[in-house]
């Protein structure tokens, strides 16, 4: 049987049989529902066979939907997977790099002097920085969306990917600036084992550790108050008592915005921030990035 389906309809199919709702759907697609259900029956009748069993108890897949769900998913994701291959060949010939960042490196002009050292041996590239969320700890290397990527070390997957670290920093804690233990100059983490913290994403249990400190903690685990994913999350924790959580000195700045204080914390290795990419890429472009990266990373150290 050979036939023509578009995108667009699978699309369309997979929506209704995740909802089992047409309306729903519909507001998940932004069409209206009638729209989609002409759409599914013309689809249908292009199959030959019911997707959907329609009564007054709801919308339940055909053994037909059961079927073509599988296959339909498995096209739709392969047609994203070429979408972004596409993307990234048509970057590499244009001489774009996407740099990808959880929080901004900051750090006294890291970026602009690593962009002022490459655009001077390559004048032709282009840079777009791409802010990723903290459930990704590889902040776009694992999925490709980007070509370089500031990272957190420990990174997960390490055997995929290389780096160079760009800044050694003492790990600080944060707390609300009402904390009893606020008052003091500086604590040992002895002081901090039984207040709850809030914890990164566990997408990377790597990262997620070493800001709970596990290594610290003689084998007891960590109180988790709450769980985090961006640096407003981490503030707006800070300041409703939520908890409290470690930061590198150099991103200190973006939580102590008021009613958040930092103190030195004695017994904790220090963080490192480092500049990574995937270990199988070997475009000239993500080689250069990363040698004006080290070179500004040694003369910062």
């Amino acid at each position: 049987m050979t036939m023509d389906v578009h995108g667009r309809d699978l699309r369309y199919f997979v929506a209704v049989a995740e909802e089992l709702h047409f309306t729903r759907a519909a507001d998940r697609l932004y069409v209206s529902q009638p729209a989609l259900s002409k759409q599914i029956r013309a689809l249908e009748r292009q199959l030959g066979a019911p997707l959907f069993d329609r009564d007054r108890q709801g919308v339940a897949l055909t053994p037909v939907g059961t079927a073509l769900l599988p296959h339909a998913r498995a096209v739709l994701a392969a047609w994203e997977e070429g979408g972004e291959a596409v993307r990234r060949a048509r970057e590499a010939a244009e001489g774009t790099l996407v740099v990808g960042m959880s929080t901004s490196p900051g750090r006294g002009g890291l970026l602009p002097a690593i962009r002022s050292r490459l655009t001077g041996a390559h004048p032709e590239a282009r840079l777009k920085l791409r802010h990723v969320g903290w459930e990704d700890p590889t902040a776009g290397l694992a999925d490709g969306t980007s070509d370089v990527a500031f990272v957190w070390l420990p990174l997960a997957g390490a055997d995929r990917f290389r780096w160079v670290v760009v800044a050694t920093e003492p790990r600080l804690v944060a707390l609300p600036e009402t904390h009893p233990l606020a008052a003091r100059e500086s604590l040992d983490f002895a002081d901090l084992l039984d207040e709850p913290f809030l914890a990164l994403p566990d997408r990377g249990p790597e990262l997620r550790d070493h800001w709970l400190a596990l290594d610290a903690r003689g084998g007891r685990a960590p109180v988790v108050g709450a769980v985090i994913g961006s640096t407003d999350e981490a503030y707006e924790g800070l300041v409703g008592g939520v908890g409290i959580c470690l930061v590198a000195t150099g991103n200190a700045p973006l939580l102590t915005r008021g009613g958040v204080v930092t103190r030195p914390v004695d017994g904790l290795t220090p963080s490192r921030l480092a500049l990574a990419w995937r270990a199988d890429d070997t475009r000239p472009l993500v080689h250069a990035y990363a040698r004006a990266a080290a070179e500004v990373g040694s003369r910062e150290a």
